[in-house]
């Protein structure tokens, strides 16, 4: 081998190793470089989860401030209705007439006279709230040979008494359900009883249940000066039942003395709406919340008021032992919150309250799939950016390491520039499609400054929707309506809830008016946009002018009451002795459905209902609606079915609620002795508060053959009808008016008689 081949072979041997190296080192690098992309690529998705969570989590905290909220005001109203109870007990135990009384009747040995007690009256109901009068108060024992006579009537006083406040307070059993013959004799369910100093009963309502175990066992503690409860039960007529016991002291014993008590009041009482109506959460719109009362019973839990699956009160019990049961851990720790399972199974977010003095646990849920419905799809599309993002982030390095510096940089910026170009043509559609909507649409940061503005925002202001942003509402729309708007906007952000409003501005009467002043009638909707880095927290506001529709509204109204004025005055002309007879029960009718609280759509079917009753009336020969002798059988049954009359008239007459059939209705009774048969809640309520209202009217109103009646007469009559001819709580609505609100001075003038000239 030459030289020069030995040379040659050593320098290609050379440039092999270099070659050799040279790979080694790049493979090295490669390694080092690729561990860490992925170490970066791990952090990144750890990253994206965990923040994810954290969302979840501070969403989950917000529920558990909004549930604790909603179950302290379902706590404290279930609270409020035990002391209620225990209120109406007490004015029991400490009426002094009932002490006297009571005395009397222990004294005497505690038994109740052989002869039937009086039925109540309506003076021993008003009674119970004052002192005997000598006359009231039983012969003292010095009266001999009138021991029998003195104890019949304490226990007959005690026992009106005790009628007269369980029809009152509620202490009574419901109304049976169907027919039930008279000479059978119903199991005691409720009513009011009191015992004796040895727990002996004494004397009670006629439906108070008998002495039980439960019954003596708070009876015992009661007598030892502590207030005791009968919890809840099933009673004799299948109904949920619980008592309220308290002592009775002598007028001359103190009770912090330690004195033991003469006797006891028991209350028991049928529990249903009037306590389940206070766990329902005003406005609720959520279907899967829910709150309900939970008590230990054994190894069981019981579920003791109705559920939202039909499950009547008291007839659900779950064992204590079920996995994750909310139940469960709400009676071992009071006051708790969690994700757990509900009755049904289902998982749901619940916080728990105690009630105090009883065993029970109130809980209030709500689904968790519809709870957090909103949050899991923004976090899960949140997710998936921040995914997306980290596989655009790698795939771009992974092309930029291949391709090198310069076609990586050129890549970047054409990439940008089609990111940049999509999201303008997005932008630019998405203001196409708001301009060409009638409505406003804007979007308004904390700070009410404008952060989007569609063309008909910026109508009428002077300036364009893109000067619009960065300035404040009131630079361009002026400071009353921006105020308004910013009060809801602030609401909004801060509730992250959706709002409607309409909001009226200026003055309907001026039309002159201009800008700012003109008069405007705008139908406002608000919706929360979540900030972030670039962007703060801001409320998207869709405006709808609603003026005209408005304006329409009133118009229409109006003129529809002035038609039925026009036709109440010409029955009012032909009847002068009854005039304004329609108007005065269309405004007793007003003001007893508004103490009723009926919705706005009731108050005004009674009050139109009211006015129109009377219309058939034109068709009566002026000669009989004037007679002052009697009438004969034909022309009363003409006056009687005038109303009917009334309802051929209006039947194709269109109002916003039920007038016409609330006149039609307006001959039936409570008992179905109408001539339509309609009996009970089948009558339209404003049917019942219409006929109490003409009924009263008529016999306050002085008329051409009598004068007017006493207001208190006249509702002690409606009173005796109630339960038969008249709904009880239309005329008790009634009398709490006269008495209450000033009724009796406000329709003073009904009782005047009509003038001369009128009759004439």
């Amino acid at each position: 081998m030459s030289e020069e081949t030995a040379a040659s072979e050593a320098e290609n041997d050379n440039a092999a190793s270099e070659g050799g190296n040279f790979l080694a080192r790049m493979n090295k690098t490669a390694l080092l470089g690729g561990a860490a992309m992925l170490a970066v690529i791990a952090v990144a998705v750890f990253g994206a989860v965990s923040f994810v969570e954290s969302e979840r989590q501070r969403e989950v905290q917000q529920w558990q401030i909004r549930l604790g909220i909603v179950a302290d005001s379902r706590a404290a109203a279930v609270n409020e209705w035990i002391e209620q109870n225990f209120a109406h007990v007490r004015e029991l135990s400490q009426n002094a007439s009932l002490q006297v009384y009571l005395s009397t009747l222990t004294e005497g040995g505690g038994e109740e006279p052989d002869a039937e007690p009086d039925e109540p009256t309506t003076d021993n109901a008003e009674a119970s709230d004052d002192l005997p009068s000598n006359d009231d108060l039983p012969a003292s024992d010095e009266d001999e040979g009138e021991g029998e006579v003195s104890s019949g009537a304490s226990a007959s006083y005690l026992r009106n008494l005790l009628v007269a406040t369980a029809e009152r307070t509620g202490f009574k059993a419901p109304a049976p359900v169907g027919e039930i013959a008279a000479n059978v004799e119903r199991a005691g369910v409720a009513g009011l009883g009191l015992v004796n100093k040895d727990g002996q009963a004494i004397v009670s309502t006629p439906d108070m249940p008998p002495m039980t175990g439960k019954i003596r066992a708070a009876v015992a503690k009661a007598l030892d000066g502590e207030p005791a409860i009968i919890d809840l039960y099933i009673g004799a007529g299948g109904d949920p039942t619980m008592g309220f016991v308290l002592p009775i002291y002598g007028i001359q014993e103190d009770s912090a003395a330690g004195a033991k008590g003469i006797g006891a009041v028991v209350g028991m009482r049928v529990i249903g709406k009037d306590l389940w109506d206070r766990l329902k959460q005003p406005g609720e719109i959520a279907k899967s919340a829910e709150t309900y009362i939970v008590r230990a019973a054994g190894a069981t839990i019981q579920y003791l008021t109705p559920l939202a699956d039909g499950t009547p009160a008291m007839k659900r019990s779950l064992s204590t032992d079920t996995p994750e049961l909310a139940a469960a851990k709400a009676l071992a720790k009071p006051g708790s919150f969690g994700l757990l399972k509900d009755y049904t199974g289902v998982n749901a977010l619940a916080a728990s309250r105690p009630i105090a003095d009883l065993p029970w646990v109130l809980i209030r849920k709500i689904g968790r799939d519809e709870a957090l419905a909103a949050t899991d799809t923004r976090l899960r599309v949140i997710l998936i950016v921040f995914i997306s993002v980290i596989v655009i982030v790698t795939l771009a390095v992974l092309f930029v390491w291949k391709k090198g510096a310069s076609v990586r940089a050129t890549q970047a910026l054409h990439e940008a520039q089609v990111a940049l170009e999509r999201f303008t043509n997005m932008g630019k559609f998405m203001q196409v499609v708001t301009n060409n909507q009638p409505n406003i649409i804007v979007a308004v940061d904390e700070a009410t400054h404008f952060t989007f503005a569609n063309e008909p925002a910026a109508e009428g202001t002077g300036i364009e929707p893109p000067d619009m942003m960065g300035k404040t509402m009131a630079s361009v729309w002026g400071p009353i309506r921006s105020q308004a708007f910013a009060e809801i906007n602030k609401s909004v952000i801060n509730n992250f809830q959706n709002e409607t409003h309409t909001l009226s501005f200026g003055d309907p009467e001026d039309d002159e008016a201009e800008g700012e002043e003109r008069f405007q009638v705008i139908r406002s909707h608000h919706v929360p946009l979540r900030g972030d880095r670039d962007f703060p927290p801001a409320a998207l506001m869709i405006l709808s002018d609603v003026t005209e529709l408005t304006a329409e509204k009133r118009r229409g109204e109006r003129m529809m009451n002035e038609l039925i004025d026009t036709l109440v005055t010409v029955v009012d002309r032909r009847d002068p002795f009854s005039a304004n007879h329609s108007t005065r029960v269309a405004e007793v009718s007003r003001a007893m459905a508004q103490e009723m609280e009926l919705t706005e759509v009731e108050v005004k079917t009674v009050e139109t209902a009211g006015k129109l009753m009377n219309l058939g009336k034109i068709f009566i020969p002026p000669e009989i609606l004037v007679k002052s002798n009697d009438l004969t059988a034909e022309e009363r049954s003409m006056l009687a079915n005038a109303y009917l009359t009334t309802v051929d008239l209006l039947e194709g007459v269109t109002f916003d609620g039920p007038v016409v059939e609330s006149i039609r209705q307006l001959g039936e009774t409570w008992d179905g002795n109408g001539p339509l048969g309609l009996k009970g809640e089948e009558i339209l309520v404003t049917a019942r508060i219409l006929s109490v209202a003409n009924a009263f009217v008529g016999m306050i109103s002085a008329r051409a053959y009598r004068g007017a009646m006493p207001f208190r007469k006249a509702a002690d009559i409606l009173t005796e009808d109630t339960d038969t001819r008249y709904d009880r709580r239309p005329v008790s609505a009634l009398v709490n008016f006269l008495e209450n609100r000033d009724g009796m001075h406000r329709w003073a003038h009904f009782r005047d008689a009509p003038t001369a000239e009128a009759a004439e």
